[in-house]
């Protein structure tokens, strides 16, 4: 289960927090909102492939903890949330009880 811990945690954020946003066209956004969705959109892409590339279900587990909490995530959350995307907080119930599954959760 160990082995798998850390695809299933990144599955599970691919599906419900990077995949949304990465996938929202700009093209159904106003025009004033294009430039900040594209720019969330590679800062989104950034953290998915940073996420990838996690060594442990720990570190996933870790990392997102810190990202719900840092400035610049922070600022990126609240774009998000005006352009009616998701976020990782969105998410931190039910990420939690997976890494808990896990037993990656400390």
């Amino acid at each position: 289960m160990a082995d798998n811990a850390k695809e299933r945690l990144v599955d599970f954020l691919d599906r419900n927090a990077f995949a949304p946003v990465l996938d929202a066209d700009p093209d159904s956004y106003p025009e004033n909102k294009r430039d900040e969705l594209r720019g969330v959109q590679d800062a989104t892409r950034a953290e998915r492939e940073r996420f990838h590339n996690y060594g442990s279900a720990r570190e996933v587990y870790e990392m997102y903890k810190d990202d719900l909490s840092s400035e610049p995530a922070q600022k990126v959350h609240r774009q998000l949330h005006e352009l009616e995307l998701p976020t990782l907080g969105d998410f931190k119930a039910e990420f939690e009880r997976l890494a808990q599954d896990a037993g990656v959760q400390s």
